[in-house]
């Protein structure tokens, strides 16, 4: 496997284990992994939320630990990278906000990268508006948001993974083997 430069895009209460666990492992097996939020510098740190699954009507959440960003998020070349991480987490509420954010989503889509994406990362996938016509996984109060951008809700238990062409999504951290092994098999 040859090394790849990927880039993460987080925010803070970004999911402590969609945060962590893929940056770490991505580092593991060699690759490069640059993390960035936006109005952050490489060095600054953001927090985040530890969601799990207790028997209430959805996830109860508790503050995770800091995440320390290793890049500049003003300084960030899409182009430079050759794959796409996307935690979940509540970060992606205001990430999907962002223009620049989604210009540097779309960029992937458009050279047709790997994207990984997790839990509520679909609402940045479905804001950048590049879900049309294919199957994205996600938490499933993100269905709506999917289903009106025009992408196909795949509803798969919470430890699986699915992949549609150059995009890995999964409903959320359980299903970390299956994802990651899922987005690594497209980074070969």
């Amino acid at each position: 496997m040859s090394n790849k430069k990927i880039l993460m895009i987080t925010g803070d209460f970004t999911e402590d284990y969609e945060t962590m666990v893929p940056f770490q492992t991505l580092l593991t097996v060699g690759h490069r992994v640059d993390a960035v939020c936006p109005d952050k510098v490489s060095g600054d740190s953001v927090a985040t939320a530890i969601h799990d699954f207790e028997g209430d009507q959805t996830y109860s959440e508790k503050r995770g630990h800091n995440f320390t960003l290793n890049a500049t998020f003003a300084e960030i070349d899409p182009a430079d990278y050759d794959a796409l991480v996307i935690p979940g987490g509540r970060a992606p509420e205001y990430l999907r906000l962002n223009p620049a954010v989604l210009t540097m989503v779309r960029h992937f889509f458009d050279t047709n990268k790997p994207v990984a994406a997790v839990c509520h990362g679909a609402q940045i996938l479905s804001a950048a508006g590049v879900l049309k016509d294919r199957k994205c996984s996600a938490y499933p109060a993100c269905m709506p948001e999917i289903t009106q951008s025009g992408g196909i809700f795949a509803e798969i238990a919470i430890d699986a993974a699915i992949t549609d062409g150059n995009l890995v999504t999964a409903p959320a951290w359980p299903a970390h083997p299956a994802w990651l092994s899922q987005f690594l098999a497209l980074l070969k």
